[in-house]
């Protein structure tokens, strides 16, 4: 495999459609989307309608036909201007969509896969639950066999895209029965919204992100039919963890754009602002920050770069994901907190948008995978 420095032709202008559609389409509205914390359902239908809602998904399922790499960038150039509808796309293609690409039947992709693919529903993926985060494996929900339907009770937190007028179905981690070994088997069962025993709780009030949708998700008697099991039983645990790793590079490239948003704030705002009768940009206490800042941004752009082209190649990268993620995730808090305090006083005011970048930056370090969590992943990787 080629080492990636320089994207082609095609990439770079894949690039700039997305850079454009960010500027023109979302841009006007983020402060008011901050504000309210309203859904912004006109943005995603238009995503939708330019396939960024299927970058990587071939285009029989109803995908746009292209690779993880685009993916990456599109989500990269969604959170320079707004981390909300980039993760908001995350979530649906990483975690929603996933599952049915690659462990579905042919009839659960044309069913699911292809309107998800289209935009015109919303997926989500139900992982966590309040005593199973990091530790997936101590999944407490249960799903029964009984007379062909899994009766599924249980909760699931933290789950991104459930409640919107545009979703449509939730792919859940259930226990479905124990091992021989005692272990418990994991299997994946995906649940259509409005099924009777599905139950939405409402938003969360949130530290950042605040116009993406984030609930809890109850299950008391749910019922689906058999065939609503996606791959194998007891599998669920390795195909949440392949999806997993596909996820974190596109994280990774979340955590680049949003860095790059502040970055691009705080250059602006040096060369701007005038202090002891200079910009502040001549100071080297501020143009040594923008130095760093700069340097550790294109470390993490080439990283995750580097990670999504490996998927595409189809060769193992779980290391290589997990260092990605964690890098950039970390990269991105270090960023946006000193393009606060470049800012200074106003930096602490909400008008800036170095202070939404601030706050958005921190869930990047726990959502899919915490840092200590990414730490034991390469740990393991490296023989340790």
């Amino acid at each position: 495999m080629k080492m990636l420095f320089e994207l082609d032709e095609e990439k770079r202008l894949f690039r700039q459609t997305v850079r454009d559609f960010a500027e023109q389409e979302i841009r006007p509205h983020v402060d008011r989307l901050w504000e309210t914390g309203e859904f912004p359902y006109d943005i995603v239908r238009k995503m939708g309608e330019l396939g960024l809602l299927g970058i990587p998904w071939p285009e029989e399922y109803g995908g746009a036909g292209g690779d993880y790499l685009a993916y990456a960038i599109a989500v990269e150039e969604l959170a320079r201007v707004d981390g909300s509808c980039a993760i908001t796309v995350e979530a649906h293609i990483s975690l929603g969509s996933a599952p049915f690409y690659y462990y579905g039947t042919e009839e659960q992709k044309r069913e699911w896969l292809v309107p998800l693919a289209q935009g015109r529903i919303l997926g989500s993926f139900g992982l966590t639950e309040p005593e199973a985060g990091s530790d997936a494996g101590n999944t407490k929900t249960r799903a029964e066999l009984k007379d062909g339907q899994w009766v599924i009770n249980g909760t699931k937190c933290f789950i991104t895209n459930p409640g919107t007028e545009m979703s449509g179905v939730v792919t859940i981690t259930a226990v479905t029965g124990i091992r021989p070994s005692g272990k418990k088997e994991i299997s994946n069962i995906f649940i259509p919204k409005g099924t009777p025993g599905y139950n939405i709780a409402p938003k969360y009030k949130k530290m950042g992100w605040h116009a993406s949708d984030t609930r809890e998700l109850n299950f008391v008697d749910c019922k689906v039919p058999e065939s609503n099991l996606i791959g194998k039983r007891g599998e669920g645990f390795k195909q949440f963890l392949d999806c997993l790793d596909g996820g974190r590079i596109a994280i990774a490239a979340l955590a680049v754009g949003t860095a790059q948003g502040a970055f691009e704030e705080a250059l602006r705002y040096a060369k701007e602002r005038v202090q002891f009768g200079q910009p502040i940009g001549k100071f080297q206490g501020v143009s040594f920050k923008l130095a760093d800042m700069a340097t550790e941004i294109e470390i993490a752009r080439n990283m995750a770069y580097k990670a999504a082209a490996m998927r595409d190649a189809g060769v193992p990268h779980t290391k290589e994901a997990s260092m990605a993620k964690l890098f950039a995730s970390e990269m991105c808090m270090r960023t946006t907190t000193q393009a606060v305090q470049i800012f200074g006083g106003y930096g602490f005011m909400d008008e800036y948008p170095v202070s939404r970048f601030f706050r958005d930056a921190k869930i990047l370090e726990i959502g899919e995978g915490t840092s200590e969590v990414q730490r034991m992943v390469i740990s393991r990787e490296l023989g340790l």
